[in-house]
């Protein structure tokens, strides 16, 4: 049965685990009223992960739609870690190409998968967060994958109890890398990135909550201020040696123009309480230095 990681550490339901009654965990871990045609994994089956203070449980969440092309390869880069206690959730947007298929194909071995349809990708992610049952969290676009090591170097960081640890990312121009926590006041480059590198401890992420669905592009920067400014989470990089993630070109943030992109963030700046005169200064500082791209709008 141990082909991929997420068959290592199965438990066959029983009638208590951790101390709560099996109905109440299932309850949780799994959504009602699905068709079968729209739902499978381990958990269908009676399989659930355990927490665990020796390995931590990591759930990794993918959310998707219509994206055959590469969600395969996502899903491979995931079931090939080196890591002996990890699930995997897949949120399926109700795709109508042969996304719904490839995840048929690995279904022993994804913890649980869904296919309806959404509000759009913050949607997808609350979804993905509400059946999550692991120590961390991370999420992983269905454009990108984990390095072949990911996982090996997240164990290292793991051991350091922080609320939420920031990997190295590859992107097609070069490496995203560090955390800088200082910069989220002036600007959003203060980290690496959201899929793939960002894994978050499951108390903070109780503490955060959910992805607000009123911001429509930029949901996870706003994520991320009230993280860091509200509730003053403590995190930690990797080095820029130990890549987590590569990203392909043409993700989501990619189809967003510029000033939609820009608007937002001024909105959740603004919608945070940051001081409007230091807003003004941004906005200003912002348009010069992106003013072609402003005018343009790409």
């Amino acid at each position: 049965m141990n082909k991929y990681s997420t068959t290592f550490n199965l438990y066959k339901k029983k009638p208590i685990i951790n101390n709560f009654k099996i109905n109440k965990i299932t309850s949780k871990l799994l959504i009602k009223n699905l068709s079968k045609n729209s739902c499978g994994g381990l958990r269908m089956k009676g399989f659930f992960k355990h927490k665990s203070t020796t390995i931590p449980l990591i759930t990794v969440i993918t959310v998707v739609r219509n994206n055959e092309r590469y969600i395969e390869e996502t899903i491979l880069s995931v079931l090939s870690q080196k890591y002996k206690n990890l699930e995997y959730i897949i949120i399926d947007g109700n795709s109508t190409d042969g996304t719904k298929n490839i995840i048929k194909k690995y279904n022993k071995y994804i913890d649980y998968w869904i296919s309806k349809k959404d509000r759009g990708i913050y949607d997808a992610f609350n979804e993905g967060l509400k059946l999550s049952n692991g120590n961390y969290v991370v999420f992983l676009n269905s454009d990108d994958v984990f390095t072949s090591n990911a996982f090996l170097y997240l164990n290292k960081y793991l051991k350091k109890k922080k609320d939420f640890i920031f990997g190295s990312v590859k992107k097609h121009w070069g490496v995203l890398h560090g955390y800088k926590p200082q910069k989220i006041w002036y600007s959003w480059g203060f980290y690496s990135s959201h899929s793939s590198g960002f894994f978050v401890k499951d108390e903070a992420m109780k503490k955060i909550g959910k992805y607000k669905l009123k911001y429509k592009y930029s949901s996870d920067y706003d994520y991320f201020y009230r993280m860091i400014v509200k509730h003053k989470l403590n995190g930690i990089a990797s080095s820029k040696k130990e890549i987590f993630g590569v990203f392909r070109r043409g993700g989501f943030s990619s189809k967003i123009s510029f000033r939609k992109h820009f608007m937002e963030e001024l909105k959740i700046r603004y919608d945070n309480g940051q001081n409007i005169v230091l807003l003004l200064f941004i906005c200003i500082g912002k348009i010069t230095f992106n003013f072609r791209r402003f005018i343009l709008n790409k």
